[in-house]
């Protein structure tokens, strides 16, 4: 198939553009690589089955030939990258969402929308399955990225109920591995780069709060499992096993050797306290839940950080 990927030099984007050249897939990216990175592509740039279009997905793109899927994963998508670009963000949901829809349409492709469990909130039901609406303050500090995804599954849905367009919605929890920015502001990366560093490491609140980790492998696996299922509603992707905020940063802490100390702060506004995802459909309609254990994901994520750059020896 022939697929257009936007968002394709970023951390989720970058290894599903792995996965679909390595299933045969011709891909075409788009990325106007304000998170993204060339060098997440790097391992594409001789294939004659991927090519990288630098455009705003917010935009409507000039892509010319033949579409089997147009894929939406074009979004900041941690607190400090959405909080620097608020419109940007709302941008790149709403009307990217619909240009993109648009393009489907007119291709006879089918549309892939890459959402969130921010459209949860902070949940006053635990674990969150599909059917639950979310606790969402629409003004909030997080609200251009929660809003924005909210909408852009109402548009989504809108296209499928009135032009009888085939669509996928994914909604994502919190994933790690490679290539995840130093300084995105996610929990994970945030704790290995201060062990590997031999800084404090922070957690904010007293570190009971608690999320669900996925390693990036399990996500791309769900999306391709996605791809091939007749199934048009919300499908949330995310690991089931829940920790502390303590417990990771101990485990990372661990892993890595580190003496790192924890350094306590305030926990920012509207930060969710617990976050785990049912995944009973996609076990249903799927087939799939998460492969790779967090200890077993969280040294392949640090092998990769201590492969990027300089780092204190740990004993």
């Amino acid at each position: 198939m022939r697929i257009l990927l936007t968002g394709a030099a970023g951390f989720v984007g970058s290894h599903l553009a792995d996965r679909l050249v390595a299933d045969g897939h011709i891909v075409v990216g788009v990325d106007n690589l304000s998170t993204g990175r060339l060098s997440n592509l790097a391992q594409l740039a001789r294939s004659a089955s991927f090519e990288l279009v630098e455009a705003d997905a917010s935009e409507p793109l000039a892509i010319g030939g033949p579409l089997d899927w147009v894929m939406h994963f074009a979004s900041p998508a941690s607190p400090i990258q959405y909080a620097k670009d608020p419109i940007g963000t709302l941008r790149a949901n709403a009307e990217g969402t619909r240009h993109l829809l648009e393009l489907a349409r007119d291709r006879g492709a089918a549309f892939f929308l890459a959402s969130t469990s921010e459209v949860y909130g902070d949940p006053l039901e635990h674990p969150q399955s599909e059917s639950y609406w979310g606790n969402v303050n629409p003004i909030g500090p997080r609200s251009m990225y929660n809003e924005g995804k909210r909408y852009a599954e109402t548009m989504t849905t809108a296209f499928h109920a009135m032009l009888s367009a085939p669509v996928r919605i994914s909604r994502i929890f919190n994933t790690y591995g490679a290539r995840m920015e130093r300084d995105d502001g996610r929990v994970v990366s945030n704790f290995i780069v201060q062990a590997l560093s031999d800084r404090p490491m922070t957690i904010y609140g007293d570190g009971s709060q608690t999320r669900s980790f996925q390693y990036v492998d399990d996500l791309v696996e769900g999306v391709v499992r996605m791809m091939a299922a007749d199934f048009s509603s919300p499908v949330n992707l995310g690991n089931p096993v829940e920790h502390s905020m303590l417990e990771l940063a101990r485990m990372v802490s661990t892993l890595v050797g580190s003496q790192s100390g924890i350094e306590y702060q305030p926990l920012p506004t509207e930060d969710p306290t617990r976050r785990r995802p049912d995944i009973s459909l996609a076990r249903e309609l799927l087939g799939w839940e998460p492969m790779v254990q967090l200890e077993q994901g969280l040294r392949r994520t640090i092998d990769a950080f201590r492969s990027e750059g300089e780092w204190p020896t740990h004993a």
